[in-house]
């Protein structure tokens, strides 16, 4: 059963609608012909009604869309995009954190590192996974498979997609921001091209730890902020109600933070969402990712970090 958002009431009463005629077209009740010549006109009145929707969505709307429960997870990309992939578990310090998903594989034949945030995507593997938000330990084996991706001379493939760092107690007490701290300084310092993808939510230092990249690609209707439209109007207003007022003043969305070359592509998703057509999404994302990665394959180590340092230090310049 499809879940529908808040703003696409039109939709969910047209798709029911074309549901409803099939039903009956299937039962043989009514005229076939007739019934499909009806559907015809609905999937054609859906469709245009999900472009003008989807074309001019604003940044609460967006925000929403980034947090659908059916977008593909970073699990779903790995399994369509990367091949012979090998899961590596724990820090090798504390624990296991099944918030973030890494280890070796193969992208379009050549042999990767892959590091994600996987949110689940049911009750049991949400409460599995943590919704994404990773605690200490997920950000230290973050760290480990990028030391050995740096060992092996494998590329670094990240998926972004998690509301924030776990704020837990036990979190901060075992270090939660020394952690990002250094998962953020060991993706600056990293010898080997890095490419990370946003492809939900972007939430804060839980999601910079893992995207601090060479390039930085972003979903259309993905978000990347400092702190969630929730967790600013709460801080500015009082209030959680004015989160999208908060959402436009982040200016969280693609379009806004390419325009401040906070990201250097937007990956288009398919009318109505990703959610929509997932296996559209992800051949979109990895043609993204490919020609992301080209261009550095051949550079030097110190021309890599050299070239990842001045990305992050154009973006002040320019903002300033």
């Amino acid at each position: 059963m499809k879940t529908y958002l808040d703003f696409e009431t039109r939709i969910a009463e047209l798709e029911g609608k074309i549901a409803e005629l099939k039903s009956l077209a299937a039962e043989g009740e009514e005229d076939t012909v007739s019934l499909d010549e009806d559907i015809g006109r609905l999937e054609e009145k859906v469709e245009k009604a999900l472009a003008d929707l989807y074309a001019n969505l604003d940044p609460w709307q967006k925000t929403q869309v980034a947090r659908h429960p059916e977008r593909p997870h970073t699990l779903d990309y790995i399994r369509e995009l990367i091949t012979d992939f090998t899961p590596l578990a724990g820090d090798r310090k504390f624990a296991e954190d099944h918030a973030i998903i890494g280890g070796p594989g193969r992208f379009r034949g050549e042999p990767v590192m892959v590091i994600g945030q996987e949110k689940g995507h049911d009750l049991a593997s949400r409460q599995k996974h943590n919704f994404g938000m990773a605690r200490p330990e997920g950000y230290r084996k973050a760290v480990r498979l990028m030391d050995m991706a740096e060992r092996f001379n494998l590329p670094v493939i990240s998926f972004v997609d998690t509301a924030g760092a776990y704020p837990g107690v036990g979190a901060e007490e075992r270090g939660q921001a020394e952690a990002i701290a250094r998962s953020t300084e060991r993706c600056l310092t990293l010898g080997v091209p890095n490419v990370a993808l946003i492809i939900g939510e972007g939430g804060s230092g839980g999601a910079i730890a893992i995207a601090t990249a060479n390039r930085v690609l972003m979903l259309e209707h993905a978000i990347y902020s400092v702190i969630s439209p929730e967790g600013a109007a709460s801080i500015l207003w009082r209030d959680s109600a004015k989160a999208p007022d908060a959402a436009k003043a982040l200016r969280l969305t693609a379009q806004d933070l390419k325009e401040f070359g906070v990201i250097d592509e937007i990956v288009p998703e398919p009318v109505g969402g990703a959610h929509r057509a997932p296996q559209e999404t992800i051949k979109a994302a990895g043609e993204a990712i490919a020609r992301a990665l080209e261009p550095l394959m051949d550079k030097s180590p110190d021309e890599i970090r050299r070239l990842r340092r001045e990305r992050f230090l154009s973006i002040g310049r320019n903002l300033g």
